[in-house]
């Protein structure tokens, strides 16, 4: 009966009265509305294997995920660091600690034992969720002798469970009454777990960036609002339709993973890739020959990841797109970074065949899901330019003292209005939250992205 409660700014609610689950919004309603044996994720493995997973499928598996999860006593409230590279049972683990409403946190599986330890410690996890080793490649590499080596440089004293997905085979350590295969905890559980019915405001996931002083900031995402956001995005920039297959190239330790791979894509019925391996594997063409395979008919990825390919093109001509069929694409999206107009029109002309919108997005970790970008169809392509904020979003440019300044003029980028997938709080440091975004030298009520930004004059 509530939409946005202003009441205790900068820490604005959304929908605060409302109660929802995110995994139930993800699977459950499209196992209702005849999605069940639709295809959600199509697994597209280091060494080229691709296994399809339905949406019964990929609830059966969450279920038995939360049961486990449930049978160690991981609770609603509860955070639980997931550590894992790009797979099916990664998507899962999220998925399974938002039915049991318990609050995860993804730490990139690139990340050092003691970025870990800082995340473990600061989010008070009782629980870790890992691999033996990921595949990157053609390479194994380690994730579960990081985890114990940042266990053992102490201080992560609330882990009660560590839970090992048997990804490789590979050999591994294991401490007794703590390590658990995962294979293992899932055995006996039942296929069905009733999803725990949270508060719209109820933290859906902690999401660490580095913080350029200090210790790294826990971002901290509600449930409702963020999941709305995911959908809408998926439906505005995307144009989402039944039949698309539609991948995005980022992993689920980003921001990027979370909003267009656990949960948008599957919250409106996508079919979608989940890409564990790497660009250049076993060559450069391995981006268009996934296209081609699969008829992915809109790809979302980063400008460096395109620029690479630029090079790659030039000294490696049999990975040039030109001799992959890249037909069925539709929309082509960039993220991460701007992208240069050079690599824009190459991106266009060479992918998108001259045909296909660009939706070039300009969002944060901290807001949740896209904030500046064309509508395909609707706004006039910029090459290099992210073009309009998104209906909603009250994006402005201002000086130092928060006045805004004249078309043409760079200046500092705020958000002047609340939006539904912003960021709650820093978990743990409510000070810090609003000091880094909310500062009170911009008036306390502007949203500071952090970004320098000019718009057109003729805009």
């Amino acid at each position: 009966t509530r939409v946005l409660d202003e009441s205790n700014a900068p820490f604005y609610q959304w929908f605060a009265d409302g109660h929802l689950n995110a995994s139930y919004n993800c699977l459950d309603r499209n196992l209702d509305n005849g999605n069940a044996d639709k295809t959600a994720i199509i697994f597209e493995a280091d060494d080229g294997s691709s296994t399809p997973v339905s949406y019964r499928e990929l609830h059966r598996l969450v279920c038995k995920f939360a049961n486990g999860l449930k049978s160690l006593g991981v609770k609603k409230g509860d955070r639980v660091i997931i550590y894992m590279s790009m797979s099916v049972e990664g998507v899962a683990a999220m998925q399974a600690c938002a039915r049991i409403g318990a609050t995860h946190s993804v730490v990139f599986g690139g990340f050092s034992a003691k970025s870990l330890q800082e995340r473990i410690i600061d989010a008070g996890a009782v629980a870790v969720i890992t691999a033996d080793e990921q595949l990157r490649g053609g390479k194994r590499l380690p994730l579960k002798s990081i985890v114990d080596e940042a266990l053992e440089l102490g201080g992560c004293d609330t882990i009660r469970n560590f839970i090992v997905y048997n990804r490789t085979g590979g050999a591994i350590g294991c401490v007794p009454g703590r390590d658990l295969w995962l294979h293992e905890l899932l055995q006996d559980q039942l296929d069905v777990c009733e999803p725990e019915w949270v508060s719209a405001e109820h933290p859906l996931f902690i999401l660490y960036t580095s913080g350029s002083t200090g210790t790294p900031k826990g971002v901290q995402h509600s449930t409702g609002g963020f999941l709305l956001w995911a959908m809408l995005t998926m439906k505005w920039t995307f144009d989402i339709k039944p039949a698309d297959v539609f991948w995005c190239t980022a992993d689920i330790g980003w921001v990027t993973g979370h909003t267009y791979i656990a949960y948008g894509p599957l919250a409106v019925g996508a079919t979608e890739i989940v890409f564990e391996g790497v660009p250049t594997f076993p060559n450069a063409g391995r981006f268009w020959d996934t296209i081609n395979k699969h008829k992915v008919s809109i790809f979302y990825t980063a400008p460096t990841a395109i620029r690479s390919l630029i090079k790659a093109s030039e000294t490696t001509p049999a990975a040039h797109p030109r001799n992959y069929d890249l037909s069925s694409l539709r929309l082509l999206g960039s993220v991460g970074e701007p992208i240069n107009p050079e690599a824009w029109m190459w991106y266009h002309e060479n992918i998108g065949g001259g045909k296909c919108p660009i939706v070039d997005t300009f969002w944060q970790t901290e807001t949740g899901g896209h904030m500046i970008t064309p509508l395909p169809g609707v706004t006039n392509l910029v090459p290099g330019s992210c073009t309009l904020p998104l209906p909603g979003i009250m994006a402005a440019i201002v000086d130092e003292a928060g006045h805004d300044v004249p078309n043409g003029q760079g200046g500092i980028l705020v958000v002047k209005r609340p939006w539904p997938s912003m960021i709650r709080t820093i978990w743990g440091d409510p000070e810090r939250f609003k000091k880094s975004y909310y500062p009170d030298e911009l008036g306390g009520k502007l949203y500071l992205a952090g970004d320098g930004s000019v718009r057109d004059k003729e805009t």
